[in-house]
């Protein structure tokens, strides 16, 4: 497996921020979940529209109808400690385990959990999941400075060690030719990989200080990121190796984390360092910042967004213990 790092002269142009007034808000309605402290994190939407979350320290997965206003709940092994959800389109809920370093499968009608041990012990600290266009699940280990690969159909797992130490790589997401991008929140830095060759080239944003933890890639291929420690929502455009930054309506306190995209083009982000937490829109196409919600519950933190085009939703779970949904279109 070949490890490459590419150092790339990078064009850094001078923040700019859109004049335009911030004053349409977004339909936000949130449900209690039964489970007090369990801190949920992550959620997806299933062909039936029911949304599963996972507990980071409850060490559950869990399904909301949205309907039915119902909880349904499947205990993990103590001590799992998992950090994001997908589902895969035979109904499996798939699961990474931040604690026990494996990367888990849930099977809804019998109940059965299968773990897929990392091939490596230092493989640690998985926290971001995403699909590609195969069905196989790319994923990060922030501890352990991997970036891997499962392949779903054999169970077998691939990682690649990122070249440069610390680099903590966090949210990941994949492109319309099937690259993934990966956010480095242990420093100022982008990560692409080649999904034929499996290398790695590392791309530093332009300020030293940047901290990028998510990110997600437009129609156009461009790459939109948060910067969690200098409150920007940055964008690469990998054809031309520009960088371009816009403050984020919070300012350098703002602390914008979860993240998404909808069938627009417009950016969606959380600001958490604030009470309470806001969700901004932003039009990747007009470069302009559209709308700004409070989260009624305050949420207390908004580390991840999945954004379901058939409903025009994004779904969210916070740190106050709420899933919650964003009426978008």
């Amino acid at each position: 497996m070949m490890k490459i790092k590419t150092l790339i002269l990078l064009l850094v142009i001078p923040l700019f921020f859109s004049t335009a007034s911030i004053a349409d808000t977004v339909d936000i309605r949130e449900w209690l979940i039964p489970w007090e402290k369990t801190e949920p994190t992550d959620a997806f939407i299933d062909s039936r529209g029911r949304i599963w979350f996972v507990a980071f320290s409850g060490s559950y997965i869990a399904n909301f109808s949205p309907e039915t206003e119902e909880f349904n709940r499947y205990d993990l092994r103590k001590g799992t400690a998992p950090s994001a959800v997908l589902v895969d389109d035979n109904g499996l809920i798939w699961y990474a385990s931040n604690k026990r370093r494996h990367i888990g499968s849930l099977n809804p009608g019998t109940g059965r959990v299968t773990e897929l041990k990392m091939p490596d012990r230092k493989a640690k600290g998985l926290r971001s999941l995403t699909f590609d266009q195969t069905g196989d699940i790319w994923f990060t280990s922030e501890d352990g400075n991997f970036i891997g690969r499962l392949r779903t159909s054999a169970g077998e797992i691939d990682l690649i060690p990122i070249p440069t130490k610390d680099s903590r790589p966090f949210g990941i997401t994949i492109n319309s030719i099937q690259e993934p991008w990966v956010a480095a929140s242990g420093r100022n830095a982008l990560i692409h990989i080649d999904p034929f060759t499996m290398t790695i080239t590392e791309i530093e944003t332009p300020n030293d200080d940047s901290r990028p933890r998510r990110l997600v890639t437009t129609s156009d291929d461009r790459v939109w990121y948060a910067d969690y420690e200098l409150g920007l929502l940055g964008r690469y455009d990998p054809r031309s190796g520009e960088f371009r930054e816009w403050p984020m309506p919070g300012g350098a306190e703002s602390r914008p984390f979860g993240m998404a995209v909808d069938r627009d083009d417009r950016i969606w982000i959380v600001e958490t360092g604030r009470t309470p937490n806001r969700l901004i829109g932003f039009d990747a196409s007009a470069e302009t910042f559209l709308t700004e919600t409070d989260i009624p519950s305050g949420a207390g933190s908004v580390s991840h967004l999945h954004y379901s085009e058939n409903s025009g939703e994004i779904w969210f779970a916070t740190a106050t213990n709420y899933i919650g949904r964003a009426k978008i279109h």
